[in-house]
């Protein structure tokens, strides 16, 4: 069995290292993109809730700090994928979208007494957008001209996460963990500028960077019993920001149709460095009753008004792609959930089954010709369900529902449906076997 699952965990490494993870948001053509999700299928159901979680069961990439909670007889697999559907809505216009992801896969043992191991790949960010508007050259009332124009926007692409990470508990109570990660990924965007008389020149703008880079997180936990059954955990991490050392580009291209002259010119000596990850800081808090209820809340800023980002700028008939900053503006997300499971090791079925519930409100870091971007509003529901079979009873398939709001009064509002679904394999490991 030890055979097995390390290849289907090697293939499916593989297979999520070659992925890209997909959306059809159009906010996906600023900054890095639209960002993921770096939670497993345990957060997922309380909504990304996780800051003070430390599973004995469940790796929560969320503070590496958990690690250290880990069964000492557990090799722990976990493999989540997703699916949408989206509806944009702008003024009176309306149009639905459906994604399919695979969205991250985790692994994680316990090394020595407490200090944990976790592996895995997770998203940071999303780029896949493709869209077009037209209308009239010059239309005006007092216009009488049939050419039109077609501006079409493309783009996709993001970067990934392959990290590792360790959790250890020096004293009881205390634990102290880290996650190092290898970054990569690569985007394109391009804008095309075309009109319906060969005559005038299409004028083509593409965007291109590629990413290989590190990031390092650091979390810490602190559990105080305050009464029998009741604990009390705050959970803290921290990610150092960063420069990526990108070298962005910017291609432009003028082509006319009829003569068959394309003139090309590309920037990217004064952008050199300019896509930067944002410090990071957050902190939790989770009251965890008699192993059955388990709330918390969580709070997280992501510094991104420190940061730069490249941007094409014509300055007095000169044209340059340029570090620019106060491109974007600190975000700020909020979350509140829990679960409930009445007997993790009751022999009946339905009193081991995790019930989850979570709800977030963030800002976002985008800030779009100059005005921030729309708020996020969300809320989650899901079970945690044992998974029975001859010789394992300790893993679980997590399923939750969510609900993604977009929302904003002057651009285009996003409500997404979606569901996740992850298979928790907790495999008895490192016993040792005595015949008699």
């Amino acid at each position: 069995m030890k055979q097995i699952l390390m290849t289907v965990s090697m293939l499916t490494l593989s297979m999520a290292a070659s992925a890209q993870s997909g959306t059809n948001s159009p906010y996906s053509q600023y900054g890095l993109g639209t960002l993921g999700e770096q939670a497993s299928g345990f957060n997922r159901g309380m909504n990304g809730l996780g800051l003070g979680f430390h599973e004995h069961n469940q790796i929560n990439t969320l503070n590496p700090a958990s690690y250290a909670s880990i069964d000492s007889l557990s090799f722990i697999f976990d493999a989540g994928i997703s699916g949408q559907i989206t509806n944009y809505k702008e003024g009176g216009r309306k149009i639905n979208a459906k994604n399919a992801n695979f969205e991250y896969v985790v692994a994680g043992f316990r090394l020595a007494k407490h200090l944990g191991l976790s592996f895995g790949i997770l998203p940071f960010s999303n780029i896949g957008y493709n869209y077009y508007n037209t209308d009239k050259v010059g239309n005006s009332s007092s216009e009488t001209t049939t050419t039109s124009y077609v501006n079409t926007y493309n783009g996709s692409g993001g970067l990934h996460q392959a990290y590792l990470g360790m959790g250890w508990m020096p004293v009881k109570g205390l634990a102290f963990g880290f996650n190092a990660s290898y970054l990569w990924g690569s985007y394109t965007r391009s804008v095309v500028n075309s009109y319906t008389d060969s005559y005038v020149n299409t004028l083509s703008r593409y965007y291109t960077a590629t990413v290989n880079s590190y990031k390092l997180d650091f979390g810490v936990q602190y559990t105080q019993k305050i009464s029998k059954k009741d604990e009390l955990t705050i959970g803290l991490t921290y990610g150092l920001g960063h420069k990526l050392g990108a070298n962005p580009k910017c291609q432009v291209i003028s082509n006319n149709a009829q003569t068959g002259v394309a003139d090309t010119a590309t920037y990217s000596n004064n952008a050199k460095n300019s896509l930067e990850l944002p410090t990071t800081y957050s902190a939790g808090i989770m009251w965890n009753h008699a192993g059955s209820w388990k709330i918390g809340a969580d709070y997280q800023l992501q510094k991104w008004s420190k940061t730069v980002y490249p941007q094409l700028v014509n300055q007095n008939g000169t044209t340059d792609y340029v570090t620019t900053k106060g491109m974007f503006a600190d975000r700020h997300k909020f979350t509140l959930g829990g679960e409930y499971c009445p007997q993790e090791n009751s022999r009946k079925f339905l009193k081991r089954v995790h019930y989850r519930l979570g709800a977030s409100y963030a800002t976002n870091y985008l800030k779009i010709n100059g005005v921030d971007g729309p708020k996020e509003y969300s809320v989650s529901a899901g079970f945690g369900i044992p998974v029975v079979n001859g010789y394992n009873n300790r893993s679980l398939l997590n399923i939750s529902a969510q609900w993604v709001r977009q929302d904003s009064k002057t651009m285009i509002t996003e409500n997404s449906f979606r569901i996740n679904i992850g298979l928790t394999f907790n495999e008895r490991w490192f016993a040792k076997w005595k015949m008699e």
